[in-house]
């Protein structure tokens, strides 16, 4: 339990830290490129500062339809800049969304794989039980604090198989089926015993849970991947 605990915590730090450097990566470069965006387009006064050089270059310039046609140019001038500066608001909008969803999809990423490394070692090390609890009378079993609704066979399947675990015993489907059928082994078929598990297994529904709750040892039988002194039936 120390050693999953050990790994699990400095996956979690490895974690914490791709995030922060991988934060901190798409932010600057997000900032370098607002710098250079905003830095690379023209002055929004530009197009006011020609017209009026037109005004102070050409004062020549008297008749009633000159006149007109500068004025039209300064309101072009005037609504040039408010454009434009309409479009670097929207520019940044655009940088600050950028930027939340490449760091959603960063800690996101990052949760992923944090989540994979942890059931790589759930399925290297077995699911980790404090306690199990088998009810006979309700037909259900307490998994640390998960409870399953179980058919009566599947209880029994289970309970043959704890049984069997604090005896420290592996049994192969023949022997579960002598069990619960009370027949011979010897007259019981192997298959019988595996149908079992498997209605197990499908009746427990998780299948992260019944995979790794119920073991299968290549050939020797089943047992139950937990601490014997985790387990009771009521």
């Amino acid at each position: 339990m120390a050693e999953i605990t050990s790994v699990t915590t400095e996956a979690l730090r490895s974690g914490n830290r791709v995030v922060v450097w991988g934060i901190a990566g798409i932010v600057g470069i997000l900032a370098l490129a607002a710098v250079f965006l905003f830095l690379s387009l023209p002055d929004a006064n530009i197009f006011n500062a020609r017209v009026e050089r037109i005004f102070i270059e050409n004062d020549a310039l008297t008749t009633r339809e000159q006149i007109k046609l500068l004025e039209v140019l300064a309101q072009s001038g005037t609504a040039f800049a408010e454009v434009l500066t309409s479009y670097r608001m929207v520019i940044f909008v655009l940088l600050l969304f950028a930027t939340g969803l490449l760091i959603a999809a960063l800690v996101f990423l990052v949760m992923i794989v944090a989540l994979n490394k942890r059931m790589g070692e759930i399925e290297r090390q077995g699911i980790q039980i404090s306690s199990l609890l088998i009810s006979r009378a309700q037909n259900a079993v307490v998994l640390n604090n998960m409870e399953f609704k179980l058919t009566p066979a599947a209880v029994e399947t289970l309970s043959v198989l704890a049984e069997a675990r604090m005896d420290d015993d592996v049994m192969s489907g023949a022997e579960i089926e002598a069990v619960i059928s009370g027949k011979n082994a010897a007259d019981c078929d192997e298959s019988a015993g595996a149908m079992r598990i498997k209605r197990l297994r499908d009746a427990l529904g998780n299948q992260i849970v019944s995979e790794l709750l119920v073991k299968n040892i290549a050939r020797r039988g089943y047992m139950l991947a937990v601490d014997k002194d985790t387990i009771r039936m009521i």
